[in-house]
């Protein structure tokens, strides 16, 4: 390992954490390559919510085939989107460093830009493909709660996603925090914040991380106990996460603002996916509890239903066949 830093929390006075942002550098074929631990860490994010939304895939039959699908071409969308919002979104800097732009490893990847690009491709997949899409939306949200709450240390090994000074037990400092306050100063003028590089500041990327995890368990709880119909659980994650995201981003320090306002995008967003999932959840919540529906997946499956009315249909044409020929034999 490589490129540590020391990282100071208030509480436990002169007692650092040598953290790392780079978990590995070898020659391959003669060219240098670094693995980052910002890139290793939310691959493993990754990893845990594909597993989870594989097994739920499993026990709701759902066909593991067209599950690949939405899969690889929903990741592959959701990267894209993440990288092209965060550009868009700063476009002063990158329009001058083109050869920039696809360098993710570096960090600069905006989560709601990721959901909708990624949504709206799985959205297409699932057309495709005929699944269920608010299925598909309850198990990719639950999943999207594990990658986020573990892709968030990718964030604290990078040293950014920080937020404003605080004097908390579990205030965070370091020379890349430092180095970044004193860099940014002119940009947190114009933004009406103010900033002591000296001093400690909300690891905002932990609050996440750990609103996210336990989002997680509440939202598996209600998935078992509680869930009155398809699109429930996304809908709970739009309620919990964009409540979380607008009050956490609240404290950060490298927010994207909408142009010539200090109203920051992810803020907005966040209240309004809160407060729409919040109106539609208890409308359906209402109507489902006074009027319940058995739920595909869970109280019933239709592709296996689909395909038993299939062989029932194939069967009974081989009867009518078979009785047609015996009777023209016979006469």
């Amino acid at each position: 390992m490589s490129d540590y830093t020391d990282v100071y929390f208030t509480a436990l006075g002169d007692h650092p954490f040598h953290v790392a942002s780079t978990l590995a550098s070898f020659d391959l074929f003669g060219h240098p390559v670094e693995i980052k631990w910002y890139g290793a860490i939310i691959a493993f994010g990754f990893l845990l919510a594909v597993l989870f939304g594989g097994r739920i895939a499993w026990k709701w039959k759902i066909s593991l085939d067209k599950m690949v699908d939405v899969l690889i071409y929903g990741t592959l969308a959701g990267i894209v989107g993440a990288r092209l919002y965060y550009v868009f979104s700063r476009w002063d800097y990158y329009g001058k460093n083109l050869a920039e732009i696809p360098q993710i490893w570096n960090g600069g990847l905006a989560i709601y830009g990721g959901l909708i690009l990624g949504l709206l491709a799985a959205f297409v997949v699932c057309r495709v493909r005929k699944l269920s899409i608010p299925n598909l939306l309850d198990m990719a949200t639950m999943s999207f709660l594990i990658g986020q709450g573990i892709g968030r240390w990718g964030n604290f090994t990078n040293q950014e996603a920080f937020g404003i000074n605080t004097d908390a037990p579990w205030g965070m400092w370091s020379e890349k925090v430092r180095e970044y306050i004193v860099t940014h100063q002119s940009f947190f003028a114009e933004n009406g914040i103010t900033m002591d590089p000296n001093k400690p500041v909300h690891p905002t990327f932990l609050y996440e991380s750990i609103s996210c995890l336990v989002g997680f368990a509440v939202l598996y709880i209600i998935l078992r106990k509680a869930r009155k119909f398809s699109g429930q659980m996304a809908l709970c994650y739009g309620v919990w996460y964009g409540t979380e995201r607008a009050i956490v981003e609240g404290l950060r320090t490298d927010s994207l603002y909408i142009a010539g306002t200090t109203l920051r995008i992810s803020q907005v967003i966040s209240i309004v996916l809160a407060l729409v999932c919040a109106v539609v959840l208890v409308t359906l919540w209402i109507k489902y509890t006074k009027h319940p529906k058995p739920i595909d997946g869970v109280d019933y499956f239709s592709e296996q239903e689909e395909k038993a009315r299939a062989q029932a249909l194939a069967d009974t044409e081989d009867w009518v066949a078979h009785r047609t020929q015996a009777i023209v034999e016979h006469s």
